[in-house]
């Protein structure tokens, strides 16, 4: 850390360069999941992703990233520091999902059922998106007033340690699967990350984009990409300015998906909220404190911003922090991210973009801030809590592992509309190697939350504070009685949140016990205490 009198931050340094392409490259993933999903699952057409979606989400990710620009180098400014990473930001991966599969398509299909002809059926799936999007941005702006206060309650190794499973999990390991399966384009830009940041060996050039480079050259040298003129000229077919317009009847005509996608919204804006409040914490846990309520009042805003301007995709502080401050990026990564990201979207060039440079060229980058994320798990929170984040990590791994089983059914040829899944045949062969999937997937629903509850409970108890750890065992069971965690139902293709009055009724009665369990606990000690004393 630097701190004098005349230390002040810069706009941009060197190192925002490396910064930069870590977060454009994880924003570029984003955007082609969005374009290649509404294309795919939701057959919207050129118009509707090129000339309002992407539009929106252009505007959302400039909003964001220039706010915590500002804001990174406001606090630098105040605190006489010049080492302050500014908060990485952009769409929200677990959102983008449920939207599309749980919101969209079942708006889609029930418009083509009715006989409404597609284009007007991808257009209605579209504005039920755009409500989506606007409920989730309430409930995270509503959330900014309250959030200072939850993480206060909760200890750091239940923030951190839940964001470490996911940086294991959804982050890490499939990149780690992507590079050895791609050996000879992935391990040698690996090794480039791992030896500038963790050997610091001085290549001459930032490693973020002397490993890209090396990527490239090596995906277009050994035909893992080659040149095809007709993917090329469809790629370039979108090039254009397409200006964000206002979207606000849309909104209006769709307002009954608000209640009757409630169950799906709640959650995903819940679940927003407490992902932003554990990017704070290990922000904070990285040297880098800011305020908990504008941050959260800016992400809202951001969503709301996407909604109304053609976006169905919730912004989020992003996970990561850490691994862009021990890059070196500062402020200038933040803002020069949302500046390219902007350009791209509404000039329709990324299609260009993402032929030349394959996600392959940059995976390294990603790769290894999912292991300074779940290193920091352990070296930032007390070596005594350290089994709590071991707890807090394995729900995480679990949700991947149920997201794994369910896409290996459906290589299979089973959870798809031809063949659905038939629940009582699947558990009792998952059974018979010993694996309880059911298990599986009631730990997949709500795992952010679950996985702060979990740890903050081992925490407690490894403090012998058993009454806190039985007041985070009594919300878990009101959690779980609503089906916020826990709580599953099987469609034909899936496993959804089941929510409602008793759904998740037996893990609501576990967690009781529990509570009550740590409540006796907690006497026992008072006793046993007084005993000593007497």
């Amino acid at each position: 850390m630097t701190e004098s009198a005349n230390a002040t931050p810069s706009w941009f340094v060197r190192k925002d360069i490396d910064g930069f392409f870590g977060l454009a490259i994880d924003n570029i993933v984003q955007i082609l999941l969005i374009v290649g999903l509404c294309q795919g699952v939701l057959g919207f057409g050129a118009d509707l992703i090129y000339g309002r979606i992407l539009p929106g989400v252009a505007l959302s990710l400039i909003l964001g990233n220039v706010y915590y620009s500002w804001l990174a180098y406001r606090q630098g400014l105040r605190e006489r520091r010049d080492d302050l990473t500014a908060l990485p930001y952009g769409i929200n991966t677990v959102s983008l999902f449920a939207y599309v599969f749980l919101v969209m398509l079942p708006v889609k299909l029930d418009a083509l059922a009715s006989g409404i002809a597609p284009p007007q059926a991808a257009e209605l799936a579209w504005q039920a998106g755009l409500v989506a999007c606007l409920g989730s941005g309430l409930i995270e702006l509503v959330g900014a007033w309250f959030g200072n206060r939850l993480r206060q309650l909760a200890p750091r190794a239940a923030m951190l340690s839940t964001l470490g499973g996911i940086a294991l999990t959804f982050i890490a390991i499939g990149f780690l699967l992507r590079t050895f399966a791609n050996p000879i384009v992935g391990l040698l830009p690996l090794g480039v990350i791992l030896l500038t940041y963790f050997g610091r060996v001085d290549f001459g050039l930032p490693g973020g984009l002397l490993s890209v480079l090396v990527g490239m050259v090596l995906a277009w040298a050994t035909g893992l990409v080659q040149w095809d003129p007709a993917v090329f000229e469809k790629a370039i077919q979108p090039l254009g300015f397409y200006f964000p317009k206002l979207w606000i009847g849309a909104i209006w005509e769709q307002g009954g998906v608000l209640s009757k996608y409630f169950s799906i919204i709640l959650p995903m804006g819940l679940f927003n909220l407490v992902g932003s409040l554990q990017n704070l914490e290990s922000a904070e846990a990285a040297g880098d404190r800011y305020p908990t309520a504008p941050c959260l009042a800016a992400n809202g805003i951001g969503t709301l911003v996407a909604a109304v301007c053609g976006s169905c995709f919730p912004t989020t502080i992003y996970i990561g922090h850490p691994g862009w401050k021990d890059m070196g990026a500062r402020i200038g990564y933040s803002w020069l991210n949302g500046l390219v990201m902007g350009i791209l979207c509404l000039s329709g060039t990324l299609g260009v973009i993402t032929y030349l440079v394959p996600i392959d060229a940059g995976m390294a980058i990603v790769l290894w801030i999912g292991i300074v994320i779940v290193a920091q798990s352990f070296t930032a929170t007390p070596k005594a809590h350290a089994p709590a984040v071991v707890v807090g990590l394995m729900p995480g791994i679990a949700a991947w592992g149920a997201l794994i089983a369910k896409n290996s059914m459906r290589a299979a040829g089973v959870g798809t509309p031809e063949q659905p899944f038939q629940p009582e045949v699947l558990v009792a062969n998952f059974k018979m190697s010993d694996t309880f999937i059911e298990g599986a997937f009631a730990l997949e629903q709500g795992v952010i939350l679950l996985a702060m509850i979990l740890a903050a409970i081992t925490v407690y108890i490894i403090e012998q504070q058993f009454g806190l750890a039985a007041l985070w065992a009594f919300g878990a069971a009101i959690l779980a009685w609503f089906g916020l965690i826990h709580s599953f139902a099987w469609t034909p293709t899936d496993t959804v949140v089941d929510l409602g009055w008793g759904t998740g009724s037996d893990w609501a009665i576990s967690y009781l016990m529990l509570a009550a369990l740590f409540v006796f606990a907690a006497w026992l000690n008072k006793r046993n205490k007084q005993n000593k004393i007497i």
